[in-house]
């Protein structure tokens, strides 16, 4: 191998694994509690109909329990409130322990009868996030399990006429296909809560089924939005954490208007504020509770059951997932209110800024502050408590008597839970008929806390920080040092606004006076157009490394993100922001991954087009490294589609489009919150395909150590197996006889139409392997033998193959195992040559066989449970053409191909062959593999002609 090109090739796989590495690890430790069993707990099956055992006898209901609850429900007598999760992408039924246990002890502190019953099904643990054929079996099977669990309810005083949807993963989505069924009745489920679920496109598109059920979800619920309004669709992503699904994906599309279709991420959830990856959001404490608290606050006390009213369940979800104001908003204190206590309970703050700690005697105490002298030189009124028991306390004073407020108005209802302590920030404008604010610290209990206030201008509390550019290699530092030194502090970064950005960011707090009993500092990310804020907690005082990235691009011309730090008083802080060059890797993957087996795939198919090439001009094939080397020509690929895509932004070329019937080229799905966007508009955002040279890069890496591990492994499998094979010296070892191909084909196109078309894919790759694998023994042995003639013998033998034409070069080669007693170094050169060409073959059927690894699995996995043919299949449609050309490959040599007359114009089709698979196949993996079969087809027909 050339030095430079392997230290190239070394560099691109350096930065794929450092990107991956970022993506995969560059996060917090998982911050997550373990749900615990304090019982064993049981899954007792629920009967179905003959005719739905039948039907789906793969698939099963169960009722969760766990000790006397077990018990007291054998016999499936039942009066609490049904709850069904469902699994997702080869998820077990017996992920929902967590949450039946949970509820279970929940039910149990209350004591007052209201209680879940959380159900559970069990989809085969089948890989639907991979093969879509089963995805309208599962939302049928889903259908026909709600009836069942409303009829065990049918002899209860008040029964339930809805059914709650708890899904993880795929699960969510087969949730909100339901609504797609044409007699499924929308009253059936009124609430729907997802966990890490790709609702906005699939993670990977490795077949058409999968697509059109997409498709079909995003039909229902965006363009027949009105008729869902009353159905409540509560979608959490995981975080950073979620490599398999990143939570742009989980974004509802939804009209963004609608009130009762809500997103967001784990770590914007009060009371949770941690990332999840995609097993641990099942199990994680912290959320587990935040459901079970809004389920049972969802519970009607008098029927027991969920209840009917939307805006009750929409204030719910906001309350527990959105913005926790400490109580519910049916809870909001009449107005207007008495306050009461003595004189000397009550204290005037003049000051500007308020610390308090209460002591640990119990006391009542108030605390006043006059608005008058206030309102025209500051715009805010920044308060926060820690340990404060009361929900209540703030109040706007309305009437005065002497130096007590006698009658006022609760405006703790913006009471902000924060991960350290509970924030309340007034604008005074819109107190206007209030003249007095009142801060009750009163701690009858002898509870100790802390409560800190102050007056605030917003213009001086905010500050802009322009963040470096994201191709600045963390030269380039942004950085601000707050002057102030108040409680809360504001800093816009502007022009951080898309998911290719991500920064480290400094905070630096120093304090002239240490203090023990300081409030921690609190680092908020603030995302204005969609709720995934992070937040960090830091000492005083403290270096804190936070870190800078997006799950979602700003969908318009709103502000940047807000870092915004709730600090110590009389403190100094300093912001520095710089680009950190391993995280923006992280995010191109995490956003561009799924691409890189289309780049992958052209790299490979060039690199036998260039291959082609050089058996057209000299006879002998490029060594496949130096073939991917001279594949590595992004312009070639990358500029006729950016050019389509530019043409494609004006209405007369679309009419053109369209009229040919032509399918709309991919790009990215879009990045933005806003999941409205329909697949016929063309995209909007330039930097995917900005990113395309790199990605091509990658991929182009991702091909030249692949093709080396594959020659690798060749030749330890061929060691492994030469001692089972008699010694070969001719190239056509391996090789099939025209009849046996022909036969071959029949039976391999016979066995996936009858079975799975993956399977005879796998054997028609197997059968190539095997010919690559006798080449690579025969080159072995031949390398190793002592008696081969010098290379002139091989002139005399070019000019008898000129003089005989091609028949005449195909008998002056030996055919036979052991042919010609005098072997010449160019059958040596011979085997090589067709070693060479049939591993750059073995390459690219190999990928055909990657993506349709998931359809043969999930055949293997179901064959005990239905019909020996795979229903539907999404492999069998290129399967022939497939099957032909890898089995005609198995006797192609470079001496054929150099005499075929289709074969130069079989190397210039590879080209736009390839500029075909960056257009339209990164949102349509399945399309490899037509692509593929569409230039393996006229190879093969060069092989014989």
């Amino acid at each position: 191998m050339n030095v430079a090109n392997v230290a190239f090739y070394g560099c691109a796989l350096g930065l794929l694994a450092m990107g991956l590495k970022e993506m995969l690890s560059g996060f917090e430790e998982n911050r997550c509690s373990m749900t615990y069993m304090f019982e064993y707990p049981e899954y007792r099956r629920v009967a179905l109909p003959r005719r739905v055992a039948r039907l789906y006898p793969a698939y099963g209901l169960y009722l969760y329990g766990e000790g006397q609850y077990a018990q007291e429900t054998r016999g499936l007598k039942l009066t609490g409130a049904p709850v069904l999760f469902l699994p997702g992408n080869a998820g077990s039924h017996k992920q929902a322990r967590s949450l039946g246990s949970v509820a279970l002890r929940k039910a149990e502190a209350l004591e007052g009868g209201i209680h879940l019953n959380v159900f559970t099904i069990d989809f085969n643990e089948e890989l639907v996030a991979l093969y879509g054929g089963s995805l309208h079996r599962q939302t049928h099977f889903l259908h026909e399990s709600i009836k069942a669990i409303l009829r065990l309810y049918k002899d209860n005083k008040t029964p339930p006429h809805s059914v709650v949807l708890v899904g993880h993963s795929m699960g969510g989505v087969v949730a909100r296909a339901l609504f797609t069924l044409p007699r499924f009745s929308p009253s059936l489920v009124s609430l729907i809560i997802t966990q890490a679920s790709p609702h906005q496109a699939p993670v990977l598109s490795l077949d058409t089924n999968l697509l059109e059920f997409y498709s079909a979800v995003r039909q229902r619920w965006v363009v027949q939005a009105d008729d869902l309004r009353n159905v409540t669709v509560l979608s959490v992503g995981g975080g950073y954490r979620d490599y398999q699904v990143r939570s742009g994906l989980t974004v509802l599309p939804c009209p963004r208007n609608d009130p009762t279709k809500l997103s967001l991420v784990a770590t914007a959830v009060p009371r949770t504020w941690v990332s999840t990856d995609h097993l641990s959001i099942v199990w994680c404490k912290e959320l587990v509770l935040a459901t079970v608290r809004a389920f049972f606050d969802l519970i009607d006390p008098e029927t027991g059951q969920f209840s009917d009213d939307p805006d009750r369940r929409t204030a719910v979800l906001n309350h527990h997932f959105i913005r926790h104001p400490v109580r519910l908003l049916s809870e909001a204190l009449e107005t207007p209110i008495t306050l009461t206590g003595s004189p000397e309970a009550w204290s005037e703050v003049n000051t500007l800024r308020l610390a308090y700690s209460s002591p640990k005697e119990g006391q009542a105490k108030y605390f006043l502050f006059a608005l008058s002298s206030r309102r025209k030189a500051y715009s805010h009124f920044y308060c926060r408590n820690s340990n404060l028991e009361m929900t209540s306390w703030v109040y706007g004073c309305t009437q005065m008597n002497g130096s007590i407020c006698v009658q006022g108005v609760d405006l703790s209802l913006g009471t902000e839970l924060l991960p350290a302590y509970k924030v309340l920030i007034l604008q005074l404008s819109e107190l206007s008929t209030v003249s007095h604010l009142v801060v009750a610290a009163s701690n009858l209990n002898g509870r100790q806390f802390t409560v800190e206030c102050e007056w605030q201008r917003q213009e001086s509390q905010t500050i802009s920080l322009a963040a470096p550019h994201v191709l600045s290699f963390g030269m380039t530092v942004g950085d601000v040092t707050l002057s102030s030194t108040g409680l809360l502090h504001t800093v816009e970064l502007q022009h951080f606004h898309q998911v290719y950005q991500a920064f480290r960011i400094s905070v630096i707090s120093q304090c002239k006076v240490t203090k023990a009993d300081r409030l921690p500092n609190v680092y908020r990310i603030k995302v204005p157009w969609f709720s995934e804020d992070s937040f960090t907690m830091s000492s005083v005082p403290s270096i804190t490394e936070i870190s800078g990235m997006l799950h979602t691009s700003r969908p318009d011309n709103t502000t940047g993100v807000l870092l915004q730090l709730h600090t110590a008083p009389n403190c100094q802080y300093k912001v520095l922001v710089r680009t950190s060059f391993p995280k923006v890797l992280g995010q191109v993957l995490r956003f561009c991954g799924p691409v890189l087996p289309v780049y992958t795939a052209v790299v490979l198919l060039l690199a036998c087009g260039g291959q082609f090439s050089a058996i057209v001009r000299t006879g002998h094939p490029l060594p496949m490294n130096q073939a991917v080397v001279r594949a590595l020509q992004p312009h070639k690929v990358d500029l006729p589609v950016y050019l389509l895509h530019l043409l494609l932004r004006h209405s007369w070329f679309q009419d053109g489009w369209s009229t040919l019937h032509l399918p709309s080229l991919d790009a990215l799905p879009s990045t933005s919150p806003d999941g409205t966007s329909q697949e016929k508009v063309p995209p909007t955002e330039d930097w995917p395909r900005l990113l395309s040279p790199l990605l091509y890069i990658l991929g182009a890496s991702v091909a030249f150590w692949g093709s080396a591990l594959l020659r690798l492994t060749l030749w330890l499998l061929s060691l492994l197996l030469a001692p089972m094979h008699r010694p070969s010296v001719s190239r056509d070892c391996g090789t099939l006889r025209r009849w046996t191909q022909i036969l071959l084909i029949l039976c391999l196109s016979m066995l996936g139409g009858a079975s799975c078309g993956a399977l005879s894919i796998t054997v028609a790759f197997l059968l190539h392997l095997y010919r690559v694998l006798r080449l690579q023994m025969t080159e072995w042995s031949l390398s190793h033998m002592l008696n081969l003639a010098p290379d002139k013998l091989r002139d005399k033998e070019n000019r008898t193959g000129n003089g005989a034409g091609d028949s005449g070069a195909l008998n002056s080669r030996p055919k036979e195992c052991n042919g010609s007693p005098l072997l010449s170094e160019s059958v040596l050169q011979d085997v090589r040559d067709d070693l060479q060409l049939h591993t750059s073959l073995s390459a690219l059927l190999t990928l055909p066989v990657m993506l349709c690894a998931p359809s043969l699995i999930h055949w293997t996995r179901n064959l005990r449970y239905s019909a020996a043919r795979l229903d539907p299949d999404p492999c069998w449609p290129h399967t022939v053409p497939l099957l032909i050309a890898s089995v005609l490959l198995i006797n192609c040599n470079t001496l054929t191909l150099s005499y075929s007359k289709t074969l130069p114009i079989t190397s210039r089709l590879l080209l736009p062959l390839s500029v075909a698979m960056v257009a339209f196949s990164p949102l349509h993996l399945y399309r490899v593999t037509y692509f593929l079969s569409a230039a393996l087809i006229p190879l093969s027909v060069s092989c014989l002609f």
